[in-house]
Parts: C-alpha cells; sequence; structure tokens
C-alpha cells in the first residue's frame, strides 16, 4: 500500500476559484487524496462516502491535536490563518470518547427537539421581516445574500444563544477573519482573542442573569454531577454560533443559486410537484455548504483503499468532493437533481459521533426561509451569470461574496 509521501498533493486554491473542479480532481485522486492546505500545510483528504463514513466512526481517528506530528514538531504556527478550525479550544468538537458523550449529552439536553421547535415562530417573524425590508426594492437589483441570506440565520443564533444584537456587526467582521484563507499573521490571535472574550462576556452575563436561551441552559445543563467548564461553554458557544450561521447562510444562498440554474426544477417545486426538503436536502448533497472539514488524526496507520493514512498525520473531510461521489449517487451525482432517489442519503452534516448538532435548526431555517421567499418573489432570478459569481477564500465553506438577484412579486 502507498502512503502517498513520494506523490504530488493536490494544493487547495486558498481563493476557490473552481471548487467543483477541485473537488473532481479530489474524487479522481481516490478514496484518500493527498493534499496541501493554505500555508503550505500537508495533510489527507477523504473524498468518497463509503470511506468517509468508515473513518468518520474509526477509533483510530481522534480530534486531539497533540497527535498530529506536525503540530508537535512545531510545523504549523500558531498565527497559521486556520488555526482556528484545526484547534478551536475545547469543546464537544475537539475531544472524543467519554469527554466527548459527556459534552455531547450536556449539549443535547439543552439544544432539544422542542427548542428548536419552538424557534420556527420566532424564524418566520423575521423572515417577513426581512422580506419586507427587501420589497421596497422591487425590479432592482438586491444582494440577497446581504439582505436576506446572512442576517436571517445571525438573528436566529442570536436569539437562540441569548446573544445581544448590538454584537452582530462586530461579530460578522470576526467570523470574516475567523474563516478566511487570507486573513493576515498578525490578525490571527487577536481575532481569536476577540472572538473567545465575546463569548466569555455572553456566558458571565448568563451566569449572572439566566434567561430563556441556550447558553443559560448550557450553564444549567448536568448529568450525574458533570458539567461543562467555563471554558468549555465558552469553546461550544463559539463553534455553535460559527456553523450556526455560516452553515445556514451557504444552504440558503446555494439552494436560490440551483433553483435560478434549473427551472424546470424550480417550476416543480413552486407548483406543490416536489417538496421544499427536497430543495434542501439536494442542496446539501449537491452544493454542500461544508466544502472541507478539519481536522481528524491518526493514532496509527489505517487503511483507505489502496493506501494509508499514516499514524500522526491529518485528514480532512472533503464534503464538496463526497456529495457528488458517482459510486454513492449514481452517475447522475453531478447533477442537481431535486427528484433524485438514492439508498444513499447524503453526509453534509456529518455521520458518526461528530455529526453536527445543529442540523435541525439549519433543515428549520432553510424550511421556513426559502417557501417564504418564493411565495413572496416566485419569479426571483439571478440578475447576473452564475459564472460570475465569485467564492469568497474559505477552504472550508461553499460560500460566495454577493448574491445579486432581481425580485419580482407574485401578483
Amino acid at each position: 500500500m502507498s502512503t502517498g509521501t513520494e506523490e504530488t498533493r493536490i494544493v487547495l486554491d486558498p481563493f476557490v476559484g473552481d471548487l467543483d473542479g477541485e473537488s473532481a480532481r479530489l474524487r479522481a485522486a481516490g478514496p484518500l487524496a493527498a493534499v496541501e492546505l493554505p500555508g503550505g500545510v500537508p495533510v489527507w483528504a477523504v473524498t468518497r462516502h463509503a470511506e468517509a463514513k468508515q473513518l468518520l466512526t474509526d477509533p483510530r481517528l481522534v480530534k486531539d491535536i497533540e497527535v498530529w506530528g506536525a503540530w508537535r514538531r512545531g510545523e504549523i504556527p500558531a498565527d497559521w490563518p486556520l488555526i482556528g478550525l484545526a484547534n478551536p479550544g475545547r469543546s464537544m468538537l475537539t475531544v472524543d470518547g467519554a469527554d466527548h458523550r459527556r459534552m455531547r449529552t450536556l449539549v443535547a439536553q439543552a439544544l432539544t427537539p422542542r427548542r428548536v421547535e419552538q424557534m420556527r415562530e420566532r424564524i418566520a417573524k423575521l423572515t417577513e421581516g426581512l422580506l419586507n425590508g427587501v420589497e421596497a426594492a422591487e425590479g432592482e437589483v438586491v444582494d440577497l445574500k446581504a439582505e436576506f441570506a446572512y442576517p436571517l440565520p445571525m438573528y436566529v443564533i442570536a436569539d437562540l444563544m441569548g446573544i445581544a444584537e448590538d454584537r452582530l456587526p462586530r461579530l460578522k467582521e470576526l467570523f470574516e477573519k475567523f474563516f478566511s484563507t487570507q486573513t493576515p499573521p498578525a490578525e490571527v490571535i487577536a481575532t481569536l482573542t476577540e472572538l473567545a472574550g465575546i463569548m466569555a462576556q455572553t456566558v458571565a452575563a448568563k451566569r449572572a442573569e439566566p434567561g430563556d436561551d441556550l447558553t443559560s441552559a448550557l450553564l444549567a445543563a448536568s448529568e450525574d454531577g458533570d458539567h461543562l467548564t467555563d471554558e468549555e461553554i465558552v469553546s461550544t458557544l463559539q463553534l455553535m454560533v460559527a456553523a450556526g450561521h455560516e452553515t445556514t447562510i451557504s444552504l440558503i444562498v446555494n439552494a436560490v443559486v440551483n433553483l435560478s440554474t434549473h427551472p424546470v426544477q424550480r417550476a416543480l417545486v413552486l407548483a406543490g410537484e416536489a417538496d421544499w426538503s427536497s430543495v434542501i436536502e439536494e442542496t446539501l448533497r449537491h452544493s454542500t455548504p461544508t466544502s472541507h472539514v478539519l481536522i481528524r488524526f491518526a493514532t496509527e496507520d489505517v487503511p483507505v483503499g489502496d493506501r494509508i493514512l499514516p499514524a500522526g498525520d491529518a485528514l480532512i473531510v472533503s464534503y464538496a468532493a463526497i456529495g457528488r461521489d458517482e459510486e454513492a449517487h449514481g452517475p447522475t451525482a453531478g447533477a442537481f437533481d431535486i427528484t433524485r432517489t438514492s439508498e444513499n442519503r447524503h453526509i453534509s452534516f456529518g455521520h458518526g459521533p461528530h455529526v453536527c448538532p445543529g442540523a435541525a435548526l439549519s433543515r428549520l431555517e432553510a424550511g421556513v426561509a426559502l417557501p417564504a421567499l418564493y411565495e413572496r418573489f416566485p419569479a426571483l432570478d439571478l440578475a447576473v451569470p452564475a459564472s460570475e459569481l465569485r467564492n469568497k477564500p474559505v477552504v472550508t465553506q461553499n460560500d460566495i461574496f454577493e448574491l445579486p438577484v432581481r425580485l419580482t412579486p407574485a401578483d
């Protein structure tokens, strides 16, 4: 078996100029591809559905960064632009085994299905208010991302977590830097420090005056005497805010792009001949909001196909490549098709013990926002060709700078 050390690595484009082409090259390299992250950091990528499911449940792959040989050897600088994603602090994202079960259980106690469902009315009201705002621009070109797809998830996650709305403009700036591969090294640590500080202030405020929000619930959650430390709550809060808004923004934006470029399928859903849930699930598969997830580390050599993921090396999960795996989704995997039937459900929210705990909320937001958007503006269409939409320099998110559209209200 090959370890791939002698191979030319696929360099992930930090500007994400052609995500579809890059994903196709990753799949062509096999289920385990040798890649290079921005900053010259060598890792491996799993690129196929079946192998990803296996590796995501393999106990030989852990989240402890101390297992990463390059980290231990001092080869990963503290100001690496992606360090906040590779080493985001102690939360359920970065621990395994008993600690992960403890944190996951306590978070589940706070983020219950009932709490998520209770957000439906608030999401509907926020959606209506935002659509009222963009309606004034009828017939003009509107950046639907800035005016609708971005603020909705941010307001929702702020409500859910109990974050003061006056914090949102600064959080937007900080998360832009947090995810970007182009953040100057001098700003990386400052960005992480300020983000943690805002989350710590939120925790302190909710400890002093609890409310009906997830942060207060996390502070109160316990199981058999276990609890989350303040450090764990701060990291969990930052994780959930980061993932909770970015994923949903991309889901809404990519659904609009897909429906605009597939008018026959848009007509099906608007006529009630296809469900909005089909639009959401096909968007999650075909245009997954999360392109690459960082990082897991091999505690021993792990065979993957005819290759070996060596002990001490890092693995990323390339969901953009996985979602269009023909072995899982058939020869039309590269096509957007809301009528698709497949035995293999996508894994765009993860698989196994680390599956995204906010998946239900993201689906709920899109399930409220998209029907309301198209009920108000059924002829909504892109104001520029889809080929002119520019990706942001974020290797972990399938995200664009702006979404210019023309809005046409219902008769």
